[in-house]
C-alpha cells in the first residue's frame, strides 16, 4: 500500500496541473490502480549499459506472402538475424488506426488484427525490452472516443479539445501546414476542433483530468502486456493556452513529471521517452531535473551527420558536440540517424544556418527526397523535415556524383552514432540499406511513406545470402559495430564524452568508462580523400577495434576516405 506521503504527493502533483479543479476523485483512483497493480509480481529490470541497443520497426516491417499475424513473422526473422545485436525493440504503434501509419489511434486497448495479438508482444518481452508508443496528444476522428465525444458519452466525454473564436492562435507553433482549426457545431454552440497533426487526428483535452487518468490506465495496460518503455509521442503539444506558442508549456512539463512519479511507484521498472522534435534547447528541457523523461531523442544528430558526410565537413558536428551537455546518470540520449518519419530540420535550427540548410535540402532532393513544411504565422511556411531513406540520403554527393563512397559514408555514420554518448537505436530499414519506396509514395501521396517500406521475408533473406548484395554488406557491418560496442565499457550510455578538434576534415571524440579504466578514441575522416592527422605519440601503440591495421606515415595517422577508427589502449 502506498504511504500517506506518496498519496499526498500524487494529489499535489495533480493539483499543480489542475489548479482550480477538484482532483480528489482522480487521486483516489490512481492510488487504487497502483495498489492493485503492486499486488501482482510484475518486477522487471531494465539494465542501461553498453550492451543496450534498440531496433525501431513496425509490427509489419517484414511480412510473408499470403500471411497475416505479422508480429510472428517478425519474431522468426528477429530470432535469426537480430536478437544477438538488439536487446530492445521499439514497436511503432500497433493499435488499430485510421491514418498516419498507426499514429491516428482508433482503440488504445487493442492490437491491429493484421499484426497479431497482445500475446505476441508478451512473448517478445520475455527476452527483450519493449518500447511502445503512447500516442498521447491526439486520437482518431474515427475512434470510439470521438464518437462518444459527439454524443456526450463516456469514454470520450469532454476528451477532445475545442476552442471558441476568442482563443488567440497568433503565436501557435505549427509542425504542419494544414488548417489548424475545424469549425464544429456541437452542444448548441459553434466551436473549433484543434488538429495539430492532421484533420484525422483530433487533439485531446488535457484540461480534463480524466484524460490524464485514462492515459495512466493505458500505460498500466501496456505494462501488463510486456511494454516497459513508453515513447510519449508529440508530447510537447499537449497543453494549449490562448496567446502562447502552445508548445512546451509548464503544464506539459508537469504532466510528464506526474507520469514519471506515478509510474515509478509501480513495482516494475519503467522508462519515459519524450518525442519532442524541436530545437535542441527545448528538446533537452524534457530531461527536467531527473524528474521528467528518462531518455530524449538526440534529434540534432541526424541532420548534422547527414550534412557532415554529404559536404565533407566535420566542423558543424564538432561545434555542436562540444557544447552538448553530458546527460546526467539516470538520463540518456537516444541516438538515431533514421526513423519512420524523415530527417527533422527543426533540431538543426541555430546550428545550421538558413543557407546551409537550403544547400542540404537541395542535395537531398537530388538524391530522391521530398520536403515537408510547417506553417509559420506571418512568415508563410518553413522546412520541417526531409523525407528520404538513409540509403538515398547518403547515395550521392556533389563531390561523389557516382556514389563511389556510398557504403563508406553509410557505415561510418553508424559508427559515429553507435560510439557517441547515448543508446543506439537503428531503424529496421536502415540495417539493410532500403531505398525510397517510390511506388507507395505515388499511391498514397504521403511523403513519409518513402521511408516506410515493408520487406517480404523470403526476398530479404535471399538477398542476405548473396555475398555482395547491399543488404548483406550493410547488415554485416552494422551488426559488427554493435557486437564490438557491447564489449566496451567506454560505450556505456553515460560514459564520459570529450570532443576533439582535429580540423574540419575529421570528427573525433573520446569516451571514458565510468570506472575510468578504459578510453576509446573515435576518429572519422569526413572526406572522400586520404587525410593525415597528427594525434600524438601516445596513441601509436593503441589498437583499432574496427581494423587491426593502422597506417602511420612520419608519426602521422593516415586515414582512407570516410574511414572510422575506434582506438583502444592495449
Amino acid at each position: 500500500m502506498l504511504s500517506r506521503n506518496i498519496q499526498r504527493e500524487i494529489y499535489l502533483k495533480l493539483k499543480l496541473i489542475y489548479r482550480e479543479q477538484n482532483v480528489q476523485n482522480e487521486t483516489n483512483e490512481i492510488i487504487a490502480l497502483i495498489n492493485k497493480f503492486n499486488k501482482r509480481k510484475n518486477r522487471k529490470k531494465i539494465t542501461v549499459s553498453e550492451k543496450l541497443a534498440m531496433v525501431i520497426c513496425y509490427g509489419d516491417s517484414i511480412i510473408e506472402k499470403n500471411k497475416s499475424q505479422h508480429l510472428k513473422t517478425f519474431k522468426k526473422f528477429h530470432r535469426k538475424y537480430l536478437e544477438n545485436y538488439f536487446n530492445a525493440i521499439h514497436f511503432l504503434p500497433f493499435y488499430p488506426s485510421s491514418s498516419d501509419s498507426g499514429f491516428s489511434v482508433i482503440d488504445h486497448y487493442k492490437i491491429d488484427k493484421r499484426l497479431g495479438s497482445w500475446k505476441d508482444i508478451n512473448n517478445f518481452s520475455k527476452k527483450n525490452i519493449i518500447m511502445g508508443d503512447v500516442v498521447i496528444n491526439h486520437a482518431s476522428a474515427r475512434g470510439l472516443w470521438f464518437k462518444n465525444y459527439l454524443k456526450n458519452k463516456s469514454p470520450g466525454k469532454n476528451y477532445f479539445l475545442t476552442v471558441n473564436n476568442k482563443f488567440n492562435t497568433q503565436n501557435v507553433v505549427r509542425p504542419r501546414e494544414h488548417k489548424l482549426l475545424a469549425k464544429i457545431k456541437i452542444f448548441n454552440k459553434n466551436d473549433y476542433l484543434w488538429r495539430t497533426f492532421s484533420p484525422d487526428q483530433i487533439d485531446l483535452n488535457f484540461r480534463n483530468p480524466k484524460v490524464l487518468l485514462r492515459f495512466f490506465k493505458i500505460m498500466i495496460n501496456l505494462i501488463n502486456h510486456g511494454v516497459n518503455i513508453f515513447r510519449l509521442d508529440a508530447v510537447a503539444y499537449l497543453w494549449k493556452k490562448s496567446g502562447t506558442k502552445c508548445v512546451n508549456l509548464p503544464e506539459t512539463h508537469n504532466i510528464i513529471k506526474f507520469l514519471r512519479y506515478v509510474t515509478e511507484k509501480l513495482n516494475t521498472k519503467t522508462l519515459l521517452v519524450s518525442e519532442t522534435n524541436l530545437p535542441e534547447p527545448e528538446n533537452r528541457s524534457y530531461f527536467g531535473n531527473l524528474n521528467e523523461s528518462n531518455w530524449i531523442y538526440n534529434f540534432s544528430l541526424p541532420p548534422l551527420l547527414v550534412h557532415g558526410f554529404l559536404f565533407e565537413d566535420g566542423s558543424k558536428l564538432y561545434k555542436w558536440s562540444k557544447q552538448l551537455p553530458m546527460a546526467n546518470l539516470g538520463n540518456s540520449y537516444l541516438n538515431f540517424i533514421a526513423s519512420h518519419d524523415g530527417i527533422g530540420m527543426r533540431p538543426a535550427e541555430g546550428i545550421l544556418d538558413k543557407k546551409t540548410q537550403e544547400k542540404l535540402i537541395k542535395r537531398l532532393k537530388k538524391n530522391g527526397g521530398e520536403v515537408s513544411y510547417r506553417k509559420v504565422k506571418g512568415k508563410g511556411k518553413k522546412i520541417y523535415e526531409a523525407n528520404i531513406t538513409l540509403a538515398n540520403a547518403f547515395k550521392f554527393t556533389d563531390l561523389d556524383l557516382k556514389g563511389k563512397y556510398f557504403y563508406d559514408r553509410f557505415i561510418s555514420a553508424h559508427a559515429i552514432m553507435i560510439a557517441f554518448e547515448g543508446i543506439p537505436a537503428i531503424y529496421f530499414n536502415s540495417i539493410f540499406g532500403t531505398s525510397n519506396d517510390e511506388s507507395k509514395f505515388i499511391i498514397s501521396g504521403n511523403k513519409r511513406d518513402l521511408n516506410r517500406y515493408r520487406w517480404n521475408k523470403t526476398r530479404l533473406e535471399k538477398l542476405l545470402k548473396i555475398k555482395n548484395s547491399k543488404q548483406r554488406i550493410l547488415y554485416n557491418n552494422i551488426t559488427l559495430l554493435l557486437n564490438i560496442r557491447k564489449k566496451q565499457k567506454s560505450f556505456h550510455p553515460n560514459a564520459k564524452r570529450f570532443s576533439i578538434n582535429l580540423g574540419s576534415n575529421f570528427f573525433a571524440f573520446k569516451r571514458i568508462s565510468l570506472d575510468k579504466k578504459q578510453t576509446i578514441f573515435s576518429i572519422t575522416n569526413m572526406t572522400s580523400t586520404y587525410q593525415t592527422t597528427k594525434i600524438g605519440k601516445n596513441y601509436l601503440g593503441w589498437q583499432n577495434l574496427l581494423d587491426s591495421k593502422l597506417n602511420y606515415k612520419d608519426n602521422q595517422l593516415v586515414m582512407s576516405p570516410f574511414q572510422t577508427i575506434w582506438l583502444k589502449k592495449k
